[in-house]
């Protein structure tokens, strides 16, 4: 169809006269009755719907997006649909078009357009984690003009002076085969005095996550922040249940580009039903953007452990640092790069080491509603004293050196969304090797989790 063809239909559309529009590729005109049809192009169909979406003439955009006949062209479909949401939008029904949007990422999981405005959708429902998800992914969109971009970065801004408050919830059943890190076998000096090691316990867990944060208005640069959080892990053998609770609270800067939070914060553990340990202290966390596709973060933290039992030996003080950098290297992948050190200093010499550790995880949304991520994590434990341990079946003294290794696979799937939550399954396996032999282990688990949807 010529250019004025749909200079008509448009002006005809205005004064009211009724047209019905056909997806075929030759097109034309005829009178039947009072009612004028025209046939245009599936590709002229979607250009003129646009066009009315743009200046607001959503109904007559409506009527012509679910007129329209299916096309047998994906790209086609995708821009239907996205002006289906597009006039969700303008009406205010963010639900719909939010869902429109997610139907669409299921299918083309790299559409950056689309993944902005899912995140633009979520900053209307103040949803503000989601919402910086999702722009973090669209920034990586490398077809995005310069004005768009400009925009994200705004919004990033707007985001991180809006995300007030957040709530995580979350709960999962594990098969774990070696809960106690035991290597089992039999221990002898001489070859005369020997006694068994415990060996691998296994036993079924559950796990508990709840926790929150918020974040009090005391300017539009500075924020206090208080968060807290309970972790558990029940199993069916009792002696190894584990709870932990956490608080903190303090002053947060925040600026276009990122943001630093100084905490006090306290912990109280329970191990087995017994008090454990608690530990009070102070940290620091930043955040930046170093570009559109690459943002960090830095924590430094120190706290004083004081302990129920044992603390003659194990009462002191830990000192952390640790990194994080994330890249988003398409609108669908991105990888997160971590690495940190932390220094427990206890009473007795031989339980003081030294702790580095690196991990790097790449993530994906896939299509079909898939998510994966996979992440090797290392760290090593240095001590400080060697110990007297067995050691080729006599006494010695040994300074304990160990290597961890730890490997995770999470899959999910948002198209089963209950509550706002998916199902996720985790694989792990994790080894320890170590210069003293009764130290070493293998451990891997299953894990079953529902956990909040991006």
């Amino acid at each position: 169809m010529k250019w004025y063809g749909c200079l008509l239909i448009v002006v005809l559309m205005v004064l009211g006269v009724p047209c019905s529009v056909l997806a075929e590729t030759e097109s034309g005109a005829r009178k039947t009755d009072d009612t004028h049809e025209f046939t245009m192009t599936a590709v002229q169909a979607m250009q003129l719907a646009g066009a009315m979406v743009e200046r607001g003439d959503i109904e007559n955009a409506e009527q012509i997006l679910t007129k329209t006949p299916p096309m047998n062209n994906a790209a086609l479909e995708i821009e239907r649909w996205f002006l289906l949401a597009q006039i969700a939008t303008r009406r205010g029904d963010i639900d719909s078009a939010i869902e429109i949007y997610r139907t669409i990422l299921d299918a083309q999981p790299d559409l950056a357009r689309i993944r902005f405005e899912l995140a633009v959708c979520y900053m209307h429902q103040k949803k503000w984690s989601r919402a910086d998800y999702h722009m973090r992914l669209a920034m990586a969109g490398d077809d995005l003009p310069e004005n768009v971009r400009g925009l994200m970065n705004y919004y990033r801004y707007i985001i991180r002076q809006n995300k007030n408050w957040n709530v995580w919830f979350n709960f999962s059943a594990a098969p774990d085969n070696n809960i106690n890190n035991a290597v089992g076998g039999q221990e002898c000096v001489y070859g005369v005095f020997c006694r068994d090691l415990p060996d691998p316990v296994s036993a079924m867990g559950y796990n508990l996550t709840l926790g929150g944060n918020y974040e009090f208005k005391l300017s539009d640069q500075w924020r206090w922040k208080s968060d807290a959080s309970v972790y558990s892990n029940i199993y069916d053998l009792h002696d190894y249940d584990d709870l932990l609770l956490y608080v903190s609270t303090g002053p947060r800067f925040i600026w276009s580009r990122g943001d630093v939070w100084l905490g006090a914060l306290a912990t109280r553990r329970w191990y087995g039903w017994r008090g454990y340990n608690w530990a009070a202290g102070v940290r620091i966390n930043a955040g930046y953007d170093f570009t559109r596709k690459l943002s960090g973060g830095l924590s430094l933290q120190y706290v004083s452990n004081q302990y129920d039992d044992y603390g003659d030996f194990l009462n002191g003080g830990t000192y952390s640092t640790n990194i994080h950098m994330v890249y988003s290297i398409t609108p669908s992948i991105y990888t997160v790069m971590r690495g940190g050190i932390a220094r427990e200093k206890t009473i007795a010499s031989e339980y003081s080491y030294l702790m580095p550790n690196i991990s790097i995880g790449i993530g994906a949304e896939l299509p079909y509603g898939f998510g994966v991520y996979f992440e090797p994590n290392f760290y090593w434990q240095l001590y400080d004293a060697p110990q007297w341990v067995v050691y080729d079946n006599v006494f010695a003294q040994i300074t304990e050196h160990d290597f961890t290794q730890r490997y995770s696979i999470s899959i999910s799937n948002n198209k089963l969304d209950v509550w706002g939550f998916v199902p996720t399954v985790v694989f792990s396996y994790t080894r320890r090797d170590s210069n003293m032999w009764q130290r070493e282990y293998d451990r891997w688990a299953i894990e079953f989790t529902m956990q909040q949807r991006f």
